[in-house]
C-alpha cells in the first residue's frame, strides 16, 4: 500500500480521543437538572469519493449567474422566499437573526409520552447523551425509569442556532436523543398514490404466511448491516493503489488554489474587454495576481535564453511553463485554440504549447 494511503490509516487508528459534542447543556423537568453533552450516535459514510478534473485538481462548487454569465462572491448572495414562478421575497441576514430562537443550554421536557404513540417516520438523527462528572447515579436512575415506563421524553431544543424537535429515549441504561421532523415534513400514504387495502385472497396470504416463515430469524445478524458497495471501492482503491495506477500528484500550491475557489476566467471575454480597455490584451486576471519577482524572472528569461543559445532558449522556455499552475497553461492552451486542452494534464498542456508556439 502506497505511504500517502498508509499514513492516514495510521493517523486515523492512532486517534485515541473521541469525538468532540455537538452540543452540551442541561436537561431538565420539574425540579431535576442533568448536565449532558450531545454526541452523534451515526457516523459519515466511509467512503468519499471526491470531484477532480482528469489532472488531479480537487472542484469547487460555485454560484453562477447565468444572466451575466460570471461565478458570485459571497458577499453578493442574498436569500429569497418564491411567492411565484420568478417571483421572490427577500430575507435579509439581519432579519432572519431577529427570527432566530433564543439561545438555549436547556432540554426542557414538557411531557412523556408512551414509546407507542411516536411513529419512527418522525426520526431523524440520532445522538448519545452522556452525564456530566458527578451526576452519573441521576442519569443511570433516569434511564432506568423511562425504560421501564416505556416512555420518552418529548422536548424542544436550540442547537447551532436552530430550533429542534426532540425525543429522548431510554435503552440499556442510556439515553439518547432523536431528532424529529415536523408534522408537516412527514408525508401521508395517501399522498404518494397508494392503494386502498382490498379484501385479500386466503390462498394468497397463507403463501405470503409461509413465505415469511421460511425465511425468518431469530436476530438480525451484523453481516446484513455492512456496507459492502462501499467495501467493495475501497477494495478497488487499494488494488489500484498497489499495483500505481490512477494515481495522480497535485502540487500543493495547485491543491490549496482549488480549495479557495479561484475565479473561473473565460480569456476570450478577458481579451475582448482588455482591447475596449486600452489595456495590452496578454494581460489577464491571473498575470495581474503574479508577484513581482515571478514577472522578474519571466522578463529575464529571453535574455537568459540568447546567451545560452537555442538549446539554453528552450530550456528556458520549457522551465517558465512549468513554473505556470495548470490554469494558467489551460488560459495559454485556449489562446493558442489548442484542442482537447481541457482533457490535457499539466504536462501534455505544456508539450502542447510549446509545440503550438
Amino acid at each position: 500500500m502506497p505511504r500517502k494511503q498508509r499514513n492516514k490509516e495510521e493517523q486515523q487508528e492512532g486517534r485515541v480521543s473521541g469525538p468532540r459534542p455537538f452540543w452540551s447543556g442541561t436537561i431538565t423537568f420539574g425540579l431535576v437538572s442533568l448536565p449532558v453533552g450531545l454526541y452523534p450516535a451515526n457516523r459519515s459514510k466511509p467512503v468519499s469519493l471526491r470531484m477532480i478534473d482528469r489532472d488531479g485538481t480537487p472542484l469547487a462548487r460555485r454560484y453562477f449567474c447565468e444572466k451575466e454569465e460570471r461565478p458570485l462572491r459571497s458577499d453578493e448572495l442574498v436569500r429569497g422566499y418564491e411567492i411565484e414562478k420568478g417571483d421572490y421575497i427577500v430575507i435579509e441576514d439581519e432579519e432572519l437573526d431577529a427570527l432566530a430562537p433564543e439561545k438555549s443550554q436547556e432540554i426542557d421536557l414538557k411531557r412523556f409520552v408512551d414509546l407507542d404513540d411516536i411513529d419512527p417516520m418522525y426520526f431523524e438523527r440520532a445522538y448519545f447523551l452522556t452525564p456530566d462528572k458527578g451526576i452519573t447515579k441521576a442519569y443511570r436512575l433516569l434511564a432506568k425509569s423511562m425504560e421501564d415506563s416505556q416512555r420518552a421524553g418529548i422536548a424542544t431544543f436550540v442547537m447551532r442556532g436552530k430550533e429542534y424537535l426532540v425525543a429522548i429515549l431510554a435503552e440499556k441504561g442510556i439515553l439518547r436523543a432523536e431528532t424529529m421532523r415536523f408534522h408537516e415534513e412527514v408525508r401521508k400514504p395517501e399522498s404518494v398514490g397508494l392503494p386502498e387495502l382490498q379484501n385479500a385472497d386466503s390462498q394468497q396470504v397463507e403463501g405470503i404466511e409461509k413465505a415469511i416463515a421460511s425465511l425468518a430469524t431469530d436476530t438480525l445478524e451484523r453481516s446484513a448491516l455492512e456496507d459492502w458497495h462501499s467495501r467493495k471501492i475501497m477494495d478497488r482503491v487499494n488494488e489500484k493503489l498497489d499495483k500505481g495506477e490512477g494515481i495522480i500528484d497535485v502540487d500543493a500550491e495547485e491543491e490549496a488554489e482549488a480549495e479557495q475557489g479561484g475565479e473561473v476566467i473565460d480569456l476570450m471575454q478577458v481579451l475582448k474587454q482588455s482591447l475596449e480597455q486600452g489595456q495590452p490584451p496578454t494581460e489577464t486576471p491571473a498575470s495581474r495576481h503574479r508577484s513581482p519577482a515571478s514577472d522578474k524572472s519571466r522578463k529575464a528569461a529571453p535574455s537568459a535564453g540568447k546567451e545560452r543559445g537555442s538549446h539554453g532558449k528552450s530550456r528556458q522556455g520549457h522551465d517558465d511553463l512549468a513554473r505556470l499552475s495548470r490554469h494558467e497553461l489551460y488560459e495559454r492552451a485556449q489562446a493558442l485554440d489548442i484542442p482537447g486542452r481541457s482533457n490535457m494534464s499539466k504536462a501534455q498542456l505544456i508539450r502542447a504549447i510549446e509545440q503550438a508556439a
